[in-house]
């Protein structure tokens, strides 16, 4: 099974054979890898003659190439469809392989290596790419422990492997939970106040699974229109408590794996000398410390608290409105209900109204044809791609000169086997250059965007809501900035910079779901192929600052909640979960109940050793740089190539070869103002 011709996971190239890989490939072919990235770093330690950036750097890059791409591989098939067999076969592996990558910057002979290169000629001389990812090596491995006596690092090795298991068994008990819940409801009257397309996705769902009447689940196309439609408070409730007490019951009870995760976490970041796991996993970022990502936090929330109590304030006023004085007080179930209410109140507006305009196919043809004038691409279908599901498809971006510059899949389809969210993944990262240490010197890229989305279903094709259309252009930033990449160092190659700057290339894609121009490439009604009428658009666009400082306190209280966890908490504080809603109590337009431990599903700080740990103020850092970077297309023009260009050469083509705030103000001509975002969410405050 180790022959490479019987397991393709051993000669993975760049056109994978997805309808070849099987769950009994991973555990030989892991075992053959690890052996082969071992051999690789022996020879690396062992290289004879004087340090070189070849056989040094060059040859650091390389220990790990196959055996990344094929975890990457094995990885992405976990995450979209797994199966009992696959998913031990992963558990299997996942230890030695953390053992493996945690352990090389432990190893003493690798260590000396660099250190024996910094005090070569040729090191003192690197400049650009190389002399950055130099210094990151030696900054990377001082934080992983290289400097540590030999007790420490047994220690350290052993606590990345126990991170490695806890936060992939975290992952799996979300999916698990998440699809151990469903409600099947045969009375059509008690659906009142769904619109038909929820109902028609529920009624399809229960036929596939053989039974009567209209099926619900926690997934997001089921979940969200129960929260926002449903006139029924007594479902709602049920769905929400069920939600946001995800992985918190038997085998799959994820509170007791969150302590100890934050133990390890804190454990480690005393270890290797930091107050706590923030200042550790933010010293390479924007953001620097802990406290700089606080200050953030805390400047945003004091600039959005107006806003939001007088948001909620009128939510309550409304109700009372529309049920007389007597109204009870709003419960946490009841915000999307009587939100989506007074915002048709206000604006005549009501989401499902746009539905009929975003089939998914023309959606994806107008996002293709969005590139195509922003940065001259081409994105052309790959029809023979092998793939892990029928519903999966394959394009090839063609470069303006004709060359193919990389591929991508897209898996948009909710199912059981696919965990939840939304995410882009990079497959493969083409090594263009000839740079020591590539495997290979082919240039091409190749990545996954996944998610769930609303389904076709009654002859129908799958038309989205709004949001899920900007989720996929979001994805699709993602994927550009993969695509894009023009860096010869794997390492420093496309998506992999700094966390808070990564949300950047993926973020500003979504305003071009708000233009007329940009729309009218894609929005057209499924029947009729008329555009969004001008009113319609009008009151779409008023709307989207609605309760805008709801929408900023909700994503600061999750940034808060993470920070806390990560600087403030220790064993002896008491129980996570209370502790993550007590301060989400603060952010929460009406108290939270009790048992809320939505921290148990939240997989952005829990399913990764890393992640967004420490990190989830990323989003918001990630947003102040797109709206204002976003507002260089807005001056110079929506569809500028000269601007989308720029953009692409000077922040999405160069990955991490130089510090995100310089490639910034390379683009924008300095750095980013708070101001474009603030004003853009309708929370600016008014001019004197």
């Amino acid at each position: 099974m180790t022959d490479a011709t019987d397991n393709p996971l051993l000669s993975l190239g760049f056109e994978i054979p997805f309808d070849r890989i099987r769950s009994e490939h991973v555990e030989p072919a892991v075992r053959a890898l690890l052996d082969d990235a071992r051999a690789r770093l022996d020879a690396l330690v062992a290289a004879p003659g004087p340090r070189t950036y070849a056989n040094t750097l060059g040859a650091l890059e390389d220990v790990t190439e196959r055996l990344g791409r094929a975890m990457d591989v094995v990885s992405h098939l976990e995450s979209t469809s797994t199966t009992p067999e696959l998913r031990a076969a992963y558990n299997a592996v996942q230890p030695a392989v953390s053992e493996l990558l945690s352990g090389i910057p432990l190893n003493e002979g690798v260590y000396g290596a660099l250190k024996a290169f910094a005090a070569t000629p040729e090191a003192a001389a690197l400049t650009g790419a190389r002399r950055r990812f130099f210094k990151k090596t030696l900054d990377d491995f001082r934080r992983s422990g290289a400097e540590l006596d030999p007790a420490g690092k047994k220690r350290l090795s052993e606590i990345d492997v126990e991170l490695a298991t806890l936060t992939l068994r975290f992952s799996q008990n979300v999916l698990d939970a998440t699809n151990a819940f469903e409600l099947v409801i045969e009375d059509p009257a008690r659906l009142a106040g769904l619109p038909p397309s929820a109902i028609e996705t529920a009624r399809q769902s229960a036929a596939d699974k053989g039974v009567k009447g209209y099926r619900f689940t926690l997934q997001a196309p089921s979940y969200i229109p129960v929260l926002t439609y449903l006139d029924d408070a007594a479902i709602r409730e049920r769905f929400y408590r069920a939600y946001s007490t995800r992985a918190t019951e038997g085998q799959h009870d994820n509170r007791p794996i969150i302590r100890r995760i934050l133990e390890l976490r804190r454990e480690k970041a005393g270890l290797l000398g930091y107050a706590h796991f923030a200042d550790l996993v933010l010293e390479d970022r924007m953001a620097k410390t802990g406290a700089a990502a606080r200050r953030f936090v805390e400047t945003l929330r004091e600039r959005t608290a107006p806003f939001f109590a007088r948001e909620n304030e009128e939510l309550a006023a409304f109700r009372r409105e529309i049920e007389g004085p007597g109204a009870p007080p709003l419960s946490p179930w009841d915000i999307s209900y009587y939100a989506e209410k007074l915002r048709r109140a206000r604006y005549d507006f009501d989401d499902e109204a746009l539905r009929p305009y975003f089939p998914l196919d023309r959606v994806v043809s107008g996002l293709f044809e969005i590139a195509h004038r922003l940065y001259g691409v081409r994105i052309t279908p790959w029809d023979d791609a092998p793939t892990w599901h029928p519903s999966v498809r394959a394009y090839r971006v063609i470069e303006a000169d004709g060359a193919q510059g990389a591929a991508f899949y897209l898996d948009f389809m909710p199912r059981e086997q696919k965990r939840d969210g939304a995410w882009m993944h990079g497959l493969v990262t083409g090594t263009p250059g000839g740079e020591p240490g590539a495997t290979t010197d082919d240039p091409r890229h190749l990545a996954v965007l996944a998610g769930s989305f609303t389904p076709p279903v009654g002859g129908r094709p799958a038309l989205l809501n709004h949001r899920e259309v900007e989720t996929l252009f979001h994805e699709f930033g993602h994927m550009m900035h993969h695509a894009s990449s023009r860096v010869p160092i794997r390492s420093l190659a496309g998506t992999n910079v700094a966390w808070d700057f990564v949300e950047l290339p993926s973020q500003i894609m979504e305003n071009w779901c708000w233009e007329r121009e940009a729309l009218d490439l894609f929005a057209r009604h499924h029947e009729t192929g008329a555009p969004i009428p001008d009113d319609l658009l009008q009151r779409m666009r008023a709307a989207r600052t609605f309760r805008a400082g709801a929408a900023m306190m909700r994503q600061l209280g999750f940034a808060e909640v993470d920070l806390a966890l990560h600087m403030d908490w220790t064993p002896e504080a008491g129980d996570v979960v209370e502790l993550a809603r007590d301060i989400l109590s603060r952010y929460s337009p009406v108290p939270l109940p009790e048992g809320y431990a939505m921290i148990a599903g939240f997989s952005h700080l829990f399913s990764n050793p890393v992640g967004y740990a420490a990190g989830y103020y990323s989003y918001k850092w990630a947003e102040v740089l797109e709206a204002d970077a976003f507002s260089r297309f807005e001056e110079e023009g929506l569809f500028s190539r000269a601007v989308g260009d720029a953009f692409r050469s000077q922040i999405l083509a160069l990955g991490d070869t130089q510090d995100p705030m310089d490639l910034y103000k390379s683009f924008r001509g300095r750095e980013p103002s708070l101001d474009a975002l603030m004003r853009r969410s309708g929370l600016a405050a008014p001019s004197p």
